[in-house]
């Protein structure tokens, strides 16, 4: 392909402005559909302070949420959070071509059969980002570590839109690793996921670094880590044990970070708890299998969350 693909970004928060920096700065044509941010990002474009330098750019286009695309991007990356009521598929409605490829960049599991429902015919590449990286104003993003970003077809393969998108992020500076099962991949993320995000809220927006030091801290991630891959094994995707210890390990030696989900909570947005947690706990029933500490943090949140009129 001579020409660089055009991409569209459709939730251009803290990870989708990073990944939408890569891009551009790989040589892509980079659009944003933002709601909040749109007078900001329109004005002065989107900073970026990262380890890999300057990482600021102006979008090629800046659209509100409804608006029309001059033409159909090629790709559509899909950064929202995955929340109920939010519809997905309705919401990336305008912009979606016949020949567009659609990209998710969101965590969770079983969050792609929808969009394939609703878009059959336009293939879907899954993606897991391994990045700290946050929104810390309106148009304004900070890039701590990391970024590596793991993806393939959905709902198994490597086809030519996930080689041709994975040369572009390589480009523009960032580890690609593609897969052929990417919800075995999802799951790997869940280890992770599924016990730092949830216990941040509790914790009332902890960092890493307080989540993992406070006294039995780590044992509770341990125990959940190890729930979680109880309920992937038995769902086909086994893993490694040794994973726990890489997890811990890698998460000690980033710099104290507020993930995603603690700053939503912070915020007052919402979380992306059913998304993130919920979903695990409902696998798990379906195979009979007692996960007491995933089911105990879940209906915690729930309990905070009606208290705070958050339900």
């Amino acid at each position: 392909m001579s020409k660089k693909p055009s991409m569209l970004i459709v939730g251009a928060g803290a990870i989708g402005s990073f990944y939408g920096a890569i891009l551009k700065k790989a040589g892509c044509a980079v659009s944003v559909v933002v709601r909040s941010d749109y007078e900001a990002i329109k004005e002065h474009g989107i900073r970026i302070e990262s380890p890999l330098g300057d990482l600021s750019f102006a979008p090629d286009h800046v659209y509100r949420s409804g608006d029309m695309p001059e033409t159909y991007p090629d790709f559509l990356i899909l950064c929202v959070k995955v929340l109920p009521g939010v519809d997905r598929a309705a919401m990336i409605a305008p912009w979606m071509g016949e020949n567009t490829r659609l990209v998710l960049i969101e965590n969770g599991l079983d969050i792609e059969q929808e969009l394939v429902d609703a878009y059959p015919y336009n293939p879907l590449i899954s993606c897991l980002a391994f990045a700290a990286v946050s929104r810390v104003d309106s148009g304004i993003v900070e890039h701590k570590a990391f970024g590596k970003l793991v993806f393939g077809r959905y709902p198994q393969g490597i086809d030519g839109g996930c080689q041709i998108l994975a040369a572009l992020f390589r480009d523009g500076g960032i580890n690609v690793e593609l897969t052929e099962r990417v919800v075995g991949e999802r799951w790997r993320k869940c280890l992770w996921n599924t016990p730092f995000n949830p216990l941040s809220v509790i914790a009332n927006g902890a960092d890493t670094r307080t989540l993992v030091d406070t006294d039995g801290g780590e044992e509770l991630m341990r125990a959940m880590m190890r729930e979680v891959m109880e309920v992937a094994a038995a769902d086909g995707y086994p893993m490694d044990e040794s994973l726990i210890d890489k997890n811990i390990a890698s998460t000690r030696k980033m710099p104290a970070y507020k993930n995603s989900m603690a700053l939503d909570y912070l915020n007052g947005r919402p979380i992306e708890r059913d998304a993130v947690l919920g979903s695990v706990v409902a696998i798990a029933k379906r195979h009979g299998i007692a996960v007491p500490h995933l089911n105990t943090v879940l209906v915690t949140l729930k309990m905070r969350a009606a208290l705070e009129g958050r339900a």
